[in-house]
């Protein structure tokens, strides 16, 4: 890999682990501090790597930076010298110096601390999704604003508003203790469960899959369940379900940047091993008796790695949305259960049920029924593709309802 493309690789693979143990070493209140000396490091790293080549080891010569600039942070400033400095050292016996440790235990223990401190029930969730892309993921401002199409201000204040929360209720960035994983856990996967969604459903910049986000959520779910105390049926069953979905990235959008229906999918680009993956997953998170939303929608994700229509995989398919709106109703999950019952049992029975739930501010709504009514009545197929198109908002979908609505007019001339 080039200079000019394997440092932004290594910010986005090695900033966030940096920020989590200089965040952990320093507190929660100098949160600001560790991004400004790991931000000064890429900054170091880009003069350097351009004027004298990329080093042989990258990531150990950012770690090396890193600590001293650090270090001089410690010797150099007035207010560390007489707090920060005189707290750290109380923990240090004396004449030894302070350890700014960038060993991998380390780091996945900084990392995870910092996902139970981000979690904090203090914090509102869309702020601690945005933490959570920002301290742990090492997205920017601009990148967060970009995922929730929002502006810069918008992200900032919330960011800015949710980190003077943690420092007002001074809380700890430290393991969480096994009390705290119960309480906080269901938080901890539903941050990540948004911050998979945002990248896999994501219509920033005009596209159809944001696979940063998703391979970010992937990684912090796998800390999750490499750790004995968090290593839950929940979040296996989270991670399967991220598996399943992430094998069928490179068949969702074919050569032109163009969306691909299911359905229309080409099986063998389907990644084999992410399924695999999923499988064991879902396996593990088949240990406990108890079931939760993660568990329903793995399963419901596992049966579509399954390519052909049998009646078998939409019957199951159905039976698991009937449980999922029992254990937790979405309008979402109700929508997609009718095109189920369309697979299992009828495009009749699905309109008469997709037509109670009137959702008529979601496009997917009038989209849905647009494929229920193809063939059925042509007419209000495209009546309903059609007032789709007028509420949705990428060109990916717009151009894939007007290639609906052509197709059903094409027949309908002929």
């Amino acid at each position: 890999m080039e200079g000019n493309e394997l440092l932004p690789h290594l910010f986005r693979t090695e900033y966030q682990k940096m920020v989590s143990v200089l965040s952990s070493l320093f507190g929660i209140e100098h949160i600001e501090l560790a991004e400004d000396i790991v931000s000064d490091t890429f900054l170091t790293a880009t003069e350097s790597w351009s004027a004298k080549g990329v080093p042989e080891n990258p990531v150990a010569w950012l770690y090396v930076v890193a600590k001293n600039k650090t270090k001089n942070w410690l010797k150099r400033d007035t207010f560390f010298q007489q707090k920060l400095l005189t707290d750290l050292r109380r923990n240090i016996p004396e004449g030894e110096e302070i350890a700014i440790d960038l060993s991998d235990r380390n780091i996945t223990d900084s990392q995870l601390a910092m996902m139970f401190t981000v979690c904090h029930p203090s914090i509102p969730a869309e702020s601690q999704v945005a933490l959570a892309l920002n301290l742990l993921c090492g997205f920017g401002v601009q990148e967060i604003a970009d995922a929730y199409l929002t502006n810069k201000t918008v992200i900032y204040k919330r960011l800015s508003r949710a980190k003077e929360k943690l420092k007002e209720a001074e809380i700890k960035i430290r393991q969480p203790t096994f009390s705290e994983i119960n309480d906080r856990l269901e938080t901890v996967l539903k941050t990540l469960y948004l911050l998979f969604s945002e990248g896999y459903y994501s219509i920033s910049h005009n596209t159809v899959l944001r696979k940063e986000l998703c391979v970010e959520a992937m990684r912090l779910s796998y800390l999750l369940v490499e750790q004995p105390h968090t290593n839950q049926p929940a979040v296996n069953a989270l991670l399967a379900l991220m598996c399943f979905h992430s094998s069928r990235f490179d068949a969702r959008v074919n050569d032109t940047g163009e969306m691909v229906l299911y359905h229309e999918q080409d099986e063998t680009r389907w990644n084999r091993e992410l399924i695999e993956r999923g499988e064991y997953y879902l396996n593990q998170a088949a240990a406990s008796p108890v079931l939760t939303r993660y568990h329903l929608e793995a399963a419901i994700a596992y049966w579509h790695t399954h390519k052909e229509d049998s009646g078998e995989k939409w019957n199951n398919i159905l039976d698991l949305y009937n449980q999922l709106l029992v254990l937790e109703y979405s309008p979402i999950a109700a929508l997609n259960r009718t095109f189920a019952l369309a697979k299992a049992r009828s495009k009749q029975e699905a309109i008469m049920e997709a037509e109670k739930l009137q959702l008529t501010d979601n496009y997917f709504y009038y989209s849905l029924l647009g494929n229920l009514y193809t063939d059925i009545d042509d007419q209000k197929a495209v009546q309903h593709y059609e007032t789709a198109l007028k509420q949705a908002s990428t060109p990916a979908d717009i151009a894939l309802l007007e290639k609906n609505i052509e197709q059903i007019k094409h027949k309908m001339r002929h």
